[in-house]
């Protein structure tokens, strides 16, 4: 019985070194980008300061356009609810959740999105084309208005 439980405690004590990986990515996921700053009439420095430096920008036919490739990540609320969920997980299954914990992370570490952004004389956005990424500019439906 004495060997039994010393196992236990040694598994037990071992528990911090084998869980926590998917616990770590999972809160430090890519943040969630307002990609609202990409709707027509936003001035171009509030695209800046949302989006960072474009990767490149040129003149075309007299107008100002702009490439941005960023990562769109996820929200605080929904990072937080991951961590929290692989960290139960390792909780309840000694730390064996991080065989298939970390993998997830691994994987589900935001989406690309690249978009060229043409602006007006004013410097506000008039037109956006999606190259990569089209569904992650889009609003996501709720269901608040039920």
């Amino acid at each position: 019985m004495k060997m039994r439980n010393l196992a236990f405690a040694i598994m037990l004590s071992a528990l911090p070194a084998f869980s926590g990986c998917a616990v770590y990515m999972a809160a430090n996921q890519p943040d969630k980008r307002d990609v609202s700053v990409l709707q027509e009439g936003t001035y171009r420095g509030k695209v800046l300061a949302e989006l960072g430096q474009p990767v490149s920008t040129e003149t075309r036919d007299g107008q100002r356009v702009d490439v941005f490739n960023f990562v769109q990540g996820y929200s605080d609320g929904a990072k937080v609810g991951r961590a929290a969920l692989h960290a139960a997980a390792d909780v309840f299954t000694l730390g064996l959740w991080e065989v298939v914990g970390t993998p997830i992370e691994a994987v589900a570490d935001g989406s690309e999105v690249q978009v060229e952004v043409f602006y007006d004389a004013e410097d506000n956005v008039e037109e956006v084309k999606a190259l990569k990424g089209e569904d992650k500019l889009k609003p996501r439906e709720t269901t608040a208005e039920w």
